[in-house]
Order: C-alpha cells, then structure tokens, then sequence
C-alpha cells in the first residue's frame, strides 16, 4: 500500500538538480535558484540529505569536479555516481559528457566514453539496470540546440555500459504517458517509474506516477494513497529502501494556474513515498493525522514524530507578496 508519509521545509531550493541515495544518505547535485551568482559558481554543488535524522548537510569534494550545471542526470551503481549531460552555467552549452563520483572518498572523475553519445538534450533521466545506464526523454530539437518552434520531447532509449564505458546501439518502444520534459525516473523491483514534468505543447505540469515493465514493454499508470506532491517539474526522487524521497522543483505560481509557464514558485519542500509502510509508520501516520495525544508513547516513537513533522531550516519560507 503506497502512502506519503513525510513533508519538511527547509532544504537546499533547487529546480533541474539531480540526485542519488547510497545506503541511508541522499546525495543532491547542481541545479539552479533564482538570485544566485552563476559568474561565480565554477563548479557543480553538492547537498546530502540523511534519513536517519532528517537532516541537510555539505560534504568536503575533490578531484576532476563537473562545472556548474542544471538539467543534467544522476545514477548510481555500488557506490559510484554517474552525471550526464546537462546545461553548464558558467560555458552556456549543453554537455554529454559523463563524470563519475566515488561516494566514499568524494572524489570526482571524467570517463572517457567510447561509441555514439546521447544527442544533446537537457530534463532527460537516466537510470541503473544491471550495469547499464538508461537515457529516456527530456527535451530535444529536431535540427539542434536553440530552435525552439521545432521542440520535440524525446521517447528514445540510450543505454550506456559503465563494465565498457561505452554508448551501445538502443531500441525504442511505444509510450503511454504523455510526453515530458523535467521528469523524475527511479526503479523498483526490476521496474522503472516515472513522475510529473512539463510539456510545453500541452502548456501542462504532471504530477502522475507511471511504471513501465520491460519484460511487456507496457505502461501503467499508479495511485498511491495519502496526500503526495502538487504539479511540477525539476524535482529529485530516489530510493531509500522501499521508500522514495522526493524533493524540490518548481511550479506555477497559484494565482497563476497550473500551466503557466513563466510565473513559477520554486519548492523546499520534501516527501516520502512508501511502497511498503509497516504497521509501525502507519500508527504513527494516525497519531500524526488524527492529532492523537503522544504523552503516553515512549520516548523514541515521540522523537521519531517530532522528525517527522519538524521542518529543516536551511531555505527560509517563501511568503505570497498577495498575503
């Protein structure tokens, strides 16, 4: 039974960041906020989130570090972390480039990867099966970069070996979600998931949630219980376990409506997605819901709470100029 269970303020405000989890730990890279110095910012940021205590912090990195960039991908496989792609802030131009990040000593390093690369795009996704990294969607152009009347949003694979460090040839299958942009894909149980985006042709922000199995090459589409995330697009998810943590992105503003292009809000906001709450989260979702007197639960159960609907403090609370 899915069920949202967690939502704090406070973290990093990112649009077109990307993110991984290694064990315990979410480890957030890049991405844009209004009214940050970008002539400055040389290299990619990074942020980790630990689940343990719901808490941010910034670690120490080293090595071959990737420029600033935003609507590139991030996967990881052990723990190593592979970026691709993306807009570089600081060079103006799209990469397809692939570094790869050592989780445990931080350090950063370029591969030199073999065979055809991905066709420019930025607001792709990408993700580990087995070794391979899976390039799906985002947002292309029929006659290359900057031609924005002959936008198209890409429904392709590219596969990338990390055993050979090379692009192999790929194949393409019918989609029954509609075409997107700014997306999130993670996998679970040999299956892969897709949630919200944006598609400009549509004038459209999503926040559906989508499975496709590869064995049947077929869509369908996922309802989770509680209250999840509004309509956007930009926003990270990743897997802690059997839960989801999805942060970020970016939306219309609410006077707005929910297809405007141009007047968005960005979010600090984060949630849980469980695909296997245990009666121990759902009791505390009732005390939670139900607003059910904690004196009598002991003192682990109430710190567990507290975590749970304490917000971070790392951004400051975005307040409407209309009151």
């Amino acid at each position: 039974m899915l069920r949202w269970t967690t939502h704090l303020e406070g973290g990093p405000r990112r649009v077109n960041h990307a993110a991984v989890s290694v064990g315990h730990k979410v480890f957030s890279f890049g991405g844009y906020c209004s009214g940050e110095d970008y002539e400055t910012l040389r290299q990619i940021d990074v942020h980790i989130f630990n689940t343990d205590n719901h808490r941010w912090f910034t670690p120490k990195i080293s090595g071959t570090v990737p420029g600033a960039r935003d609507g590139h991908s991030a996967c990881i496989l052990g723990k190593a972390m592979y970026v691709f792609g993306g807009y570089e802030q600081l060079a103006d131009c799209f990469s397809n480039d692939i570094h790869k990040l050592d989780t445990t000593t931080m350090t950063w390093s370029l591969i030199n990867a073999r065979g055809t690369p991905a066709r420019w795009r930025d607001f792709h996704s990408a993700t580990i099966i087995g070794t391979k990294m899976f390039v799906f969607g985002g947002r292309a152009d029929r006659f290359g970069p900057f031609h924005s009347n002959n936008e198209i949003y890409c429904n392709k694979i590219k596969v990338f070996d990390t055993e050979t460090n090379s692009w192999l040839n790929t194949a393409t299958a019918q989609l029954l979600p509609e075409g997107r942009r700014s997306h999130s894909a993670f996998s679970y149980n040999g299956e892969l998931y897709i949630f919200g985006g944006y598609n400009a042709r549509l004038d459209r922000h999503f926040n559906d949630l989508w499975k496709f199995k590869p064995e049947t090459f077929s869509w369908k589409k996922v309802e989770p219980q509680g209250k999840g995330p509004c309509p956007r697009r930009r926003q990270c998810c990743c897997m802690v376990g059997d839960r989801i943590i999805l942060f970020g992105g970016t939306s219309p503003c609410p006077e707005q409506g929910m297809g405007d292009e141009f007047n968005l809000m960005d979010h600090s906001d984060l949630y849980i997605l469980d695909f296997s709450p245990n009666l121990k989260t759902l009791c505390k979702l009732a005390v939670i819901n139900y607003s059910l007197d904690q004196g009598g639960l002991p003192h682990d159960i109430r710190w567990e709470l507290n975590a749970m609907t304490t917000n971070s403090n790392i951004s400051r609370p975005i307040f409407s100029s209309h009151g």
